[in-house]
């Protein structure tokens, strides 16, 4: 990976004898060499493959903002901007009961033509190594495929855009809100783009332009399966949905409109891109429900042709049972009577 690394820097976090927790500023930067090359390049692979990420922005008022502002400008050194933002960090931390100790990472670097600031407090595990004299002895290391408390500015993107709802991403955690709110807290950050929103938006636009093209069942099927093509195809490159270019894979309604037109003159209110949600984009070709012990999972065409709904009496009816399935229901039936 083609990355150009310009200041990374250490710094601890650690739970006393009276579990209190503390932190331990490391005195200056790290050297810029291959091993922290190497660092950098994984924390940056790893958090770009990490699913669930909200994006969000700084607040008007948000301290980290303006202290990073100074550093990106040069009149505030990294080091102690970075020492300023861990003695915020354990600041927020402990008013949780869930404060955990850790490594905080704080990197400033470019990849491709993009320049980013990556902050994430990684667990720090204890392991066992053999050294080159075969004894064994104790090792600490950073589990960076755990790192769930991260969050990464696209400085590029905040420095150019600075009204963008989005230049700031983070994980959302294991453990649901309460690690993203924590450290949106310390970044003094609000909540940008909504992800989910927007696909289920662009799921709905769909239907619309469907109904309002006075589409048959065919025709439906066959432009929901083009627009699930193409937004699985984002998802697999790690592209975005780009609405535009949706559009122009699309067939126009019967007076010429595309569906970019359409939902601009309609109102949608969509982001020009933003990135593919699988559970929303699989409701264009699949039906898929769970409840009371029950899980069902059909291709969309397959209603009206084998499988039918009756919503009088709430009853699903499946002509065609599948072969596997089928001859797991004779052996039940067979051993039962």
């Amino acid at each position: 990976m083609s990355l150009t690394l310009s200041n990374v820097i250490l710094h601890q976090l650690a739970k006393n004898e009276n579990d209190e927790l503390e932190i331990h500023l490391r005195k200056q930067t790290l050297e810029n060499n291959a091993a922290t090359e190497e660092l950098v390049s994984e924390l940056h692979r790893v958090y770009s493959s990490k699913g669930a990420k909200g994006f969000g922005h700084f607040s008007d008022d948000s301290e980290f903002g303006h202290w990073l502002k100074q550093s990106r400008r040069g009149e505030l050194d990294f080091l102690t901007f970075s020492n300023q933002s861990a003695q915020r960090l354990q600041a927020e931390l402990v008013k949780y009961p869930f404060a955990e100790s850790g490594t905080l990472v704080i990197a400033e670097y470019q990849s491709l033509a993009t320049d980013y600031l990556f902050i994430g407090l990684l667990p720090t595990c204890h392991s066992m190594k053999v050294t080159d004299q075969l004894d064994i002895s104790a090792t600490d290391y950073l589990d960076v495929s755990k790192m769930d408390i991260v969050a990464r500015i696209d400085l590029s993107s905040w420095e150019t855009d600075a009204d963008s709802n989005r230049y700031l991403t983070y994980i959302k955690g294991r453990v649901g809100r309460k690690i993203a709110d924590f450290f949106l807290d310390f970044l003094q950050a609000e909540v940008g783009l909504d992800v989910k929103e927007q696909n289920q938006v662009l799921m709905q636009a769909v239907e619309d332009f469907c109904a309002d093209s006075r589409m048959d069942k065919e025709e439906k099927q066959e432009y929901r399966k083009q627009v699930y093509d193409y937004c699985n195809g984002q998802l697999q490159s790690g592209d975005e949905v780009t609405v535009k270019e949706l559009a122009a894979e699309l067939p126009e309604s019967d007076d010429g409109t595309d569906f970019y037109q359409f939902t601009s003159q309609q109102g949608y209110e969509l982001e020009e891109s933003f990135p593919a949600d699988r559970t929303a984009m699989r409701k264009l070709t699949k039906f898929v429900g769970s409840g009371g012990g029950v899980t069902i999972n059909f291709d969309g065409m397959l209603l009206g042709e084998r499988i039918f709904y009756d919503a009088d009496t709430d009853t699903l009816t499946l002509k065609g049972t599948p072969p596997n399935l089928k001859d797991q229901l004779l052996r039940r039936l067979n051993s039962d009577s």
